[in-house]
């Protein structure tokens, strides 16, 4: 099951469940993980972009480590949320990593990479750090959306 909606999402894991975010870029994956409560998403490691095959097997070793019951996947929706190469590349990818079996939920990103951005110029951390760093915080910032959205 793919859906937008965090209703058909939350009603696909009556149990609840750890979860998983994924930030989908072209070059790299960040991850992160929630709590089986719902209630904060971490940040995690960095997935350095190959052939899909080798990427499936990355993202399942971290679903089975992690017992995972769900995904939280970025959408990288146009400002005007139209959808864009991206956005058709990131629902590909749903679609194919949708062979783990899980539900997944593809949640609006539009500004999750700045506002990580924004947060971590803020704390005052180099250029570098910032730069391994900002896929994995993207996808926290975005399983915090989507789990702070499901607990109201």
């Amino acid at each position: 099951m793919i859906t937008t909606h965090a209703t058909d999402f939350r009603a696909a894991l009556p149990q609840g469940g750890r979860l998983m975010g994924l930030d989908v870029g072209s070059k790299t994956i960040g991850t992160a993980f929630c709590d089986a409560g719902w209630s904060f998403a971490t940040a995690a490691k960095t997935i350095k972009r190959t052939k899909f095959g080798a990427d499936k097997a990355a993202i399942e070793q971290l679903v089975r480590d992690q017992e995972i019951r769900g995904l939280v996947i970025g959408l990288p929706l146009n400002m005007d949320g139209t959808d864009s190469p991206r956005t058709q590349s990131t629902r590909a990818f749903a679609r194919n990593i949708a062979v783990l079996g899980l539900p997944i939920l593809l949640w609006d990103e539009r500004w999750s990479t700045q506002a990580v951005e924004r947060a971590m110029i803020d704390a005052d951390i180099s250029r570098a750090k910032r730069a391994e760093r900002v896929d994995s915080a993207a996808a926290a910032f975005i399983l915090q959306g989507a789990i702070d959205a499901m607990a109201g």
